[in-house]
């Protein structure tokens, strides 16, 4: 069993930007392929990005229109997702989740592929 770990949630004002993080103690995020998601109240998981195990591939949902990043830092073990330009919308609880064996480019999205999730932080942001 791995598990997951985000942090760096928390309350902004519309237009701030917040960094969320993700590890895994129990092993390396450099050898999963590593997604994030996030569910409104009342709505349904959403993806928002992936990024590959080995050479860090990255993957978006088209909505995501450059406003997050998604990355991995080695050396510290921890993958990324960068916000920018937060709206009211974005409020969400935001997961992490991991799967060890790799997926192909056009299942990144599907969330019944990814075998590990984190508990998931709380983003809130205020009009």
């Amino acid at each position: 069993q791995v598990q997951l770990a985000e942090s760096g949630g928390g309350l902004v004002q519309a237009g701030d930007s917040l960094r969320l993080s993700c590890t895994a103690p129990a092993r390396s995020v450099t050898t999963m392929t590593m997604a994030w998601f996030r569910q409104g109240a009342g709505k349904e998981r959403d993806w928002i990005a992936s990024i590959t195990y080995g050479t860090p591939n990255t993957y978006y949902a088209d909505w995501v229109k450059g406003r997050f990043t998604t990355s991995r830092d080695s050396a510290k073990d921890t993958v990324y997702l960068e916000m920018n330009s937060l709206k009211p919308d974005d409020t969400a609880v935001y997961y992490c989740a991991a799967e060890p064996s790799g997926i192909l480019a056009e299942n990144m999205k599907l969330e019944r592929l990814y075998r590990y999730w984190g508990p998931g932080t709380q983003v809130t942001v205020s009009a």
